[in-house]
């Protein structure tokens, strides 16, 4: 069984249409570390490591370690970012992101 980790590092991996090669090229990892990653039970990389990984997916490393995230392909994971980062913006900002959403709505 798949860590999240390793379960989010493969669905995001999946979305982007990346091969196992391609992340460790961008990652200066091995293929067989990464793969480690994703389907082992008890995933620990490196703070290094995990960092290049998330900018490479194109995710936060908060993201990659809350084990209470699910990924869900519905929605994807830089849904799920944008939502998160969303729930942290003070009232003002939020009401700004909602005109935005608003404003983009009229003009489709």
């Amino acid at each position: 069984m798949a860590s999240p980790l390793g379960e989010k590092i493969r669905a995001r991996r999946a979305e982007l249409d990346l091969s196992l090669d391609q992340l460790a090229k961008a990652t200066d990892s091995s293929k067989g570390y990464l793969w480690e990653l994703e389907n082992r039970d008890k995933a620990n990389p490196s703070a290094d490591k995990l960092i290049k990984i998330a900018f490479a997916l194109g995710v936060t490393t908060e993201f990659l370690l809350d084990h209470s995230a699910e990924v869900e392909p519905e929605t994807g994971v830089l849904d799920q970012a944008f939502f998160r980062r969303y729930k942290e913006l003070d009232s003002k900002r939020k009401e700004k992101v909602r005109k935005f959403l608003e404003m983009w709505d009229d003009e489709g």
